[in-house]
């Protein structure tokens, strides 16, 4: 549905990785039924949220993403054509996919996963994505405003609790750190080294190694 399972298969291809889950069929968009399913202790109202409640060994998963969200998604696709007008719109709804994807394929390999590892995959998820959109449009060049764009100024929502604050945060600088690393040595150039490695290296890295893996970076 409007690209989702194209989001997916992106990432998927990315990563080598595989999630015989389709996210379509776990897509909701009545925020009335998302509120019910929201089991934290104060549901905020986002455009975008992985619902996830686990009983013994047996995860419930759904994706809410605002109707008027998908119906922007729809007028301006952003895989078709990714610009600075739909940027926001296509970080959202990529945020989403990439926790409902990073969470599957940890739960295959029996993996737990902690909110800032959800978070920061997430971050690192969009930067590289749209830089693959962006080089695609633009003979293999990334703009070099794409991380400033990003991570310079983020914005966080004055609902979020003191914990939830430093966690989205903590996300966001250390993706930047990494992302800003990426962009040195392997962006710069169209055609140079390939990143892929490095990224699907990352990616099966556990929260503590991942941290690890970008302080050794700076």
């Amino acid at each position: 549905m409007l690209g989702l399972r194209t989001l997916q298969r992106h990432l998927e291809r990315i990563y080598e990785i595989r999630v015989e889950e389709n996210v379509d069929r776990f897509l909701i968009t009545d925020a009335e039924l998302a509120r019910q399913l929201d089991r934290t202790e104060c549901p905020r109202a986002v455009p975008e949220k992985l619902l996830v409640h686990q009983d013994g060994d047996y995860v419930d998963l759904a994706l809410y993403l605002d109707e008027e969200l998908l119906t922007r998604w729809a007028a301006d696709d952003p895989i078709e054509n990714l610009h600075h007008g739909n940027l926001s719109t296509f970080c959202t709804v990529l945020e989403g996919v990439s926790h409902f994807l990073y969470l599957c394929w940890n739960a295959t390999h029996d993996r737990a996963v902690t909110l800032l590892e959800l978070e920061l995959q997430a971050e690192v998820d969009k930067f590289i994505l749209a830089a693959v959109l962006f080089g695609r449009q633009f003979g293999g060049r990334v703009p070099t405003g794409l991380h400033p764009c990003l991570f310079a100024a983020p914005s966080f929502d004055t609902a979020l609790d003191p914990e939830s604050l430093y966690r989205y945060r903590n996300a966001n600088r250390y993706a930047s750190l990494y992302c800003a690393q990426l962009q040195k040595r392997f962006l710069r150039t169209p055609g140079g080294v390939s990143i892929l490695n490095e990224l699907r290296q990352f990616y099966r890295l556990t929260h503590r190694r991942k941290l690890d893996r970008i302080r050794s970076l700076n």
